[in-house]
């Protein structure tokens, strides 16, 4: 199959969901939450015409039309530390930076490893694979808006939270997973933490037609006060060394 026949087929057809894979890769990253390479299989497998979907929605709107028409690669943006470097304390682009570092992570090893599962359409360049980029690039900002950090937990809540957001199934298959994992964990409340994730995601703005150029030069509060991101009251009454407990290696 071509580069062009892929792209028309990306747009007009999406795939047909694969249940057992996606499942099987379930049980693989709910072992190993630091498996990502399962995320991608998931989304796969199951996210449907979601992607598609959610382009269209952003182009609905005028800002979303003018990001869609300039088609910036939010990767590139993110991993120029150095002009990251020179936005002020508190803003958007310093938490990104420091969060970025202490968790040893870049939107580049991301995008490496999504290519691991989907290099035949990752990189198409097409609008539609484009949308899908973005809203990969757009996973670490996430986790700094909505408070939610690289625990298990933090991981979990923020799938039922994307989930909410984007209503891509493969995010939901996750978050069903770590739920009924979380019932299982003693001592905290784990679940209820993973569903006011996704409460938190049908109450927020739509993050997907955020100007993440512009957001990133503003303080951090100011950004979550826009997006109506307050703070997770059950995900912050857990400690943060129980986090990982929600979802144990096996």
């Amino acid at each position: 199959m071509n580069a062009m026949t892929s792209a028309a087929d990306f747009a007009v057809t999406p795939p047909r969901r694969d249940w057992g894979t996606a499942l099987r890769a379930v049980r693989r990253l709910l072992a190993n939450k630091d498996d990502t390479v399962q995320v991608f299989e998931i989304m796969r497998a199951l996210n449907g015409s979601a992607t598609r979907d959610g382009y269209l929605r952003l182009i609905r709107t005028a800002q979303g039309g003018r990001l869609a028409y300039q088609r910036r690669e939010l990767a590139e943006v993110l991993m120029d530390r150095a002009r990251l470097a020179t936005y002020p304390a508190g803003s958007l682009a310093a938490h990104y930076l420091d969060f970025t570092q202490a968790g040893q992570i870049s939107a580049d090893g991301l995008a490496d490893v999504s290519r691991e599962v989907a290099a035949d359409r990752i990189d198409l360049v097409h609008p539609v694979a484009w949308y899908g980029r973005r809203i990969r690039d757009t996973h670490d900002i996430w986790h700094i808006v909505t408070s939610y950090d690289l625990s298990g937990l933090g991981e979990a809540c923020l799938v039922a939270f994307s989930f909410a957001q984007t209503r891509a199934l493969g995010w939901a298959a996750i978050a069903i997973g770590a739920w009924l994992t979380a019932l299982r964990q003693p001592g905290q409340p784990y679940a209820r933490a993973i569903w006011e994730g996704y409460r938190r995601g049908r109450a927020a703005a739509w993050l997907p037609g955020c100007d993440y150029e512009a957001l990133l030069a503003e303080p951090l509060d100011a950004v979550r006060a826009r997006l109506g991101l307050t703070p997770p009251v059950v995900f912050d009454s857990i400690p943060v060394t129980a986090r990982n407990k929600a979802l144990p290696k096996q």
